[in-house]
């Protein structure tokens, strides 16, 4: 425990200088840029899965206003429920196609800042 307390790990790009200490900056640079693309890398995948569950929403939301569709013509007695029901469902899938297109943008934003972050090499020798 003693030595647990004596000795700290910190791991920042930015750290102050001890007495006979030298400067690692390069290194810490290298590591930062490959810290920098992975999580640009974990953004992007993150925003493609997000953008890919909107569009299995989308689908399955305008199967559903397809459906009520159907039901509003055959179910003459409840034939205006099923077709609030089918406007709701229609304004879901439009609600979430905007999502999708969001999505889409920020995994090509993630993209880019990926391609940026690797496209910053530090050469150490």
């Amino acid at each position: 425990m003693a030595e647990e307390e004596n000795h700290h790990h910190h791991h920042h790009l930015f750290h102050h200088k001890k007495e006979g200490e030298e400067e690692n900056t390069e290194v810490e640079a290298v590591h930062s840029e490959t810290g920098d693309r992975e999580k640009y890398e974990k953004e992007e995948k993150s925003h493609k899965h997000k953008e890919h569950l909107g569009e299995m929403g989308v689908v399955a939301a305008s199967a559903f206003a397809l459906h009520e569709k159907h039901k509003a013509k055959k179910d003459p007695e409840n034939e205006h429920r099923h077709k609030i029901e089918e406007e709701v469902a229609t304004a879901v899938a439009a609600g979430l196609s905007g999502y999708v297109v969001h999505e889409h943008h920020e995994k090509k934003e993630a993209k880019e800042e990926k391609k940026k972050a690797e496209g910053k090499h530090h050469h150490l020798f």
